[in-house]
């Protein structure tokens, strides 16, 4: 399903299929799905509230989570292979733990089922805004709620080296000044998380070329 930050703007791609992550976790799952780690009441509590899907298929969506988690967590060290079979052959090592931060929204170093299903729901039902609160938090290296211009560097440099039929067609330093300047509306150096969604929702060039390239992680070739 695409993300509806692209149906309710001109950024339009043909329709699309959510790619690795998050569907290798349902679609390509074997094993036992006898795990006996219940989902807490607060989870399904919270979860039917943020979304419009009901305790059944919550549950039923948990369990097929735990096939491929049987601790009811995703790792680091997981997440990293999900991502590289999505790329074969590209270094996705440091993509990987810019990705991440989209999920791990408390910080405690793994992905949980709550966790999880919001990302998935915010990128297939969820108002751009929502969905462009998401993807800032990939920018956002050091979690402060702001962008620096190193950070921007960093994250146009890692995205590009798994681009690989682009890297050698852009001045990465140049793509990032760029877009940095896109979005620093005030000018103060940083880029707040309003000032990003602002440029996005603006379709500024360079601001859009970069969240595109974060939104077609999640989409299939």
């Amino acid at each position: 399903m695409k993300p509806s930050f692209l149906s309710s703007h001109k950024l339009a791609k043909p329709m699309k299929n959510y790619k690795v992550i998050p569907t290798l976790i349902y679609n390509s799952l074997v094993g036992n799905r006898n795990s006996k780690i219940p989902l807490t009441e607060e989870d399904i509590e919270y979860l039917e509230k943020t979304t419009t899907v009901d305790k059944e298929q919550i549950d039923a969506q948990y369990q097929i989570f735990l096939t491929n988690h049987p601790d009811g967590q995703i790792s680091k060290k997981s997440f990293r292979s999900m991502l590289a079979d999505c790329f074969p052959g590209a270094d996705t090592s440091r993509l990987s733990k810019h990705i991440w931060r989209m999920y791990d929204t408390n910080l405690d170093g793994f992905i949980d089922f709550r966790e999880f299903m919001m990302v998935l729901y915010v990128m297939s039902y969820g108002s751009p805004e929502d969905n462009l609160k998401q993807i800032f938090r990939v920018f956002d290296i050091d979690n402060d709620g702001k962008i620096n211009p190193a950070e921007m560097n960093r994250i146009v440099k890692d995205l590009l080296k798994v681009d690989n039929g682009n890297e050698n067609n852009m001045n990465k330093e140049a793509l990032a000044r760029s877009a940095f300047n896109e979005m620093d509306e005030n000018e103060d150096g940083e880029i707040s998380q309003e000032e990003f969604t602002n440029a996005c929702l603006a379709q500024k060039k360079f601001s859009t070329m970069l969240t595109l390239k974060i939104i077609d992680i999640f989409l299939e070739k």
